[in-house]
């Protein structure tokens, strides 16, 4: 009787996704009114004119895109001068720290509550109509949700405004009847990680746990430490397991792990797409790594196709004018006060009926030092090659350029922590290579004859090697985490620096 009665409240909030699937440009048109009505007596709103917009060519004539830098001048007028009305005209009392990489300066995304409610909450609703249909015989509403959030603690900076981790922030507004099934607050938002895992794992095995959420290369630092800890299979300490919504980073590095940690063959995997911004994707179906746009978010989209990235005021595509098997970077306007703002990822459209579309990296991790143009979706399918070709696990990579010497050709060097090493390492370096070649003709050309690019360098790191680093540099948990790729040697010389003076 009680889960006929969840799933017929999880086909009721389907509707609502079935609704704007059916209706996706009309979806987007509502939007876009209903958030230039909001801030067109705001001091942005102001300032650009709002009240002169009368459609989408409007707002793309009048507007730039804004990337954070070009925004911080009127956060300032928040978090320093305490105005409020500047960027929404309702209070923003809240500001995501997001990191996203190991640089030393946070982004201070501002969050609302109708962010919140309208947007993450909403889509988190429907993620799990999403799954229910898919899943007819779920039951993880019946158990615990294990979550493991960000370690960044709430910080109060005065009148009323907040600062914290997105995660944090989500959990500490969540409605009171949303909590019950879910870890509790005060382990949750523990500040220090070490000790938030042994306080996760106290309750883990004393809870029936049924459902994860979180970022999959941090979960599975806690599921490895309460299978230690036990000495019991995880099926064992929780048989009733059902599925792991994860969200963050790539799950194909780490699919292997899972399965071979959780050996059960009907367990579920779910990606999502949250980011301090907002909550743009759901995966729509069982075995699929294509996710939905979710469109009625109060998020108003546009796209950058790769050709204008570089240029100072790039032209940007709206929903409609998309195509499939483009490389495009988001831009997003929302309810919380983001207005023609870069986020930085980039996606492809797999299917524009629905919008489906999976995540190909980010405008600024990517290596293309020597025009071979390598995204973070050519890296997942290639180092996917290679894991298979030689019986490997990957923990954690990353790679950057080793430029032209006087005695030497350029190359991609890359630091791979496994957990399980390859039997041949030449033989997986030969599999990397030809690989991204199957997938990237602008490598393929670069590699001919060894011209400009020679083979991969790949060095296998100590077990641990990539958090630890991140533990020295205070980085440990949370969003925190190493780029997959980059232009430059920053985080590769650090890692190997760091690796050689243990």
């Amino acid at each position: 009787m009680i889960t006929r009665i969840a799933h017929k409240y999880l086909d009721y909030q389907y509707r609502e996704v079935d609704r704007f699937i059916n209706h996706p440009i009309k979806t987007q048109e509502k939007i876009l009114d209903y958030l230039l009505r909001n801030g067109e007596q705001t001091l942005f709103g102001q300032q650009f004119n709002f009240s002169g917009i009368r459609n989408k060519d409007d707002f793309r004539k009048q507007v730039p895109i804004f990337h954070y830098e070009d925004l911080r001048p009127y956060l300032d007028k928040i978090l320093v001068d305490k105005q409020q009305n500047v960027l929404w005209n309702k209070p923003v009392k809240w500001f995501a720290m997001s990191s996203g990489t190991t640089e030393d300066k946070s982004k201070y995304i501002p969050v609302t509550q109708e962010s919140l409610t309208k947007g993450h909450y909403k889509c988190g609703e429907q993620m799990l109509a999403i799954y229910g249909r898919a899943n007819k015989d779920a039951r993880f509403f019946f158990g615990k949700t294990l979550v493991l959030g960000g370690s960044k603690q709430i910080n109060n900076i005065g009148d009323g405004i907040f600062t914290g981790d997105i995660s944090a922030i989500l959990i500490k507004n969540l409605y009171f009847w949303a909590k019950f099934s879910r870890t509790p607050e005060s382990i949750s938002l523990l500040p220090d990680w070490e000790t938030k895992l042994q306080a996760l794992t106290d309750y883990a095995i004393r809870n029936d746990v049924r459902a994860f959420m979180g970022v999959p290369s941090w979960l599975l630092v806690l599921l490895k430490k309460i299978k230690a800890d036990t000495g019991r299979e995880l099926t064992d300490i929780w048989p009733n397991l059902e599925v792991f919504f994860h969200g963050g980073v790539s799950f194909t590095p780490f699919e292997e792990q899972y399965k071979k940690l959780i050996q059960k063959p009907d367990m579920w995997y779910w990606e999502t797409y949250n980011a301090s911004e907002g909550f743009f994707g759901v995966q729509f179906e069982e075995g699929s790594k294509e996710m939905l746009l979710m469109l009625d978010s109060c998020i108003y989209y546009e796209f950058v196709p790769m050709s204008e990235w570089d240029k100072e005021s790039p032209k940007t595509l709206t929903l409609d004018e998309v195509e499939t098997g483009q490389n495009y970077a988001i831009i997003i306007s929302t309810n919380g006060g983001l207005w023609r703002y870069m986020i930085g990822d980039t996606i492809e459209f797999t299917s524009t009926n629905p919008y489906l579309f999976h995540i190909t990296g980010r405008t600024k991790n990517f290596i293309n030092a020597f025009g071979e143009e390598i995204i973070i979706d050519n890296a997942e399918r290639a180092l996917s090659e290679a894991c298979k070709a030689t019986s490997a696990q990957i923990t954690e990579y990353t790679a950057a350029p080793v430029y032209f010497g006087d005695n030497n050709n350029g190359a991609h060097e890359w630091l791979i922590e496994f957990a399980v090493e390859p039997h041949s390492l030449e033989k997986f370096v030969q599999t990397l290579d030809e690989a991204l070649k199957k997938v990237n003709s602008d490598y393929e050309a670069k590699r001919s004859y060894n011209l400009s690019l020679n083979l991969p360098i790949v060095r296998s790191l100590a077990k641990g090697t990539f958090n630890e680093w991140l533990k020295s540099i205070g980085k440990l948990g949370g969003q925190n985490k190493v780029p997959r790729l980059s232009n430059n040697r920053d985080y590769v010389d650090r890692l190997k620096a760091f690796a050689g003076q243990k």
